[in-house]
């Protein structure tokens, strides 16, 4: 499993990367491992925490949503 630390450098790392576009939360689950499912509940868990911190946007629809009760998929991107 990996380390939170991990997650959010991954996170903040696509973020930059992408500028103003947005990315799947699987996509920086992908980057970790080639197990990657079982890492997507950390994922969001560190993706909120970003949120809360004013670090990442969380969006479904074009809609500001939390990465731990949305359904359906959700983007995240860097907080402009």
């Amino acid at each position: 499993m990996a380390e939170p630390r991990k997650i959010t450098e991954v996170l903040l790392r696509l973020a930059m990367e992408r500028s103003e576009k947005t990315f799947c939360p699987s996509e920086a689950a992908r980057a970790l491992s080639i197990n990657w499912r079982p890492l997507m509940p950390a994922i969001l868990r560190e993706a909120q925490r970003l949120v809360d911190a004013g670090q990442l946007r969380c969006s479904q629809g074009g809609k500001d949503v939390s990465p731990l009760s949305a359904r359906g998929p959700i983007r995240l991107s860097a907080k402009i």
